[in-house]
């Protein structure tokens, strides 16, 4: 009886080995399911980040024009003003 009980206990451990090896082997395949869809959210995060880059890039030129602009508007308002002073200054005004 006593061989018949080690064999029933060394079953019973493999048993128990082959489940843990199981449960292993599915948290493994969860583990990379997971890591895939980290690498699709980093390679999203990559390409959004690059678009906002664009983006900002974009923004900071148009501001730089209007930077500009306004320069040059200013400017002739002020070569407007002084020519209407001139025109008044002319004409008694």
């Amino acid at each position: 009886m006593a061989e018949g009980g080690s064999f029933e206990a060394a079953v019973r451990e493999i048993e128990a080995a082959l489940g843990r090896l199981e449960a292993a082997v599915a948290r493994r395949g969860e583990t990379e399911r997971a890591l895939g869809d980290l690498e699709i959210e980093f390679s999203r995060l990559g390409e959004d980040r690059s678009r906002l880059v664009q983006e900002l890039d974009n923004s900071a030129a148009r501001a730089g024009r209007l930077e500009e602009a306004n320069r040059e508007v200013s400017r002739r308002l002020v070569a407007a003003m002084e020519s209407i002073r001139a025109v008044l200054d002319a004409h008694g005004g």
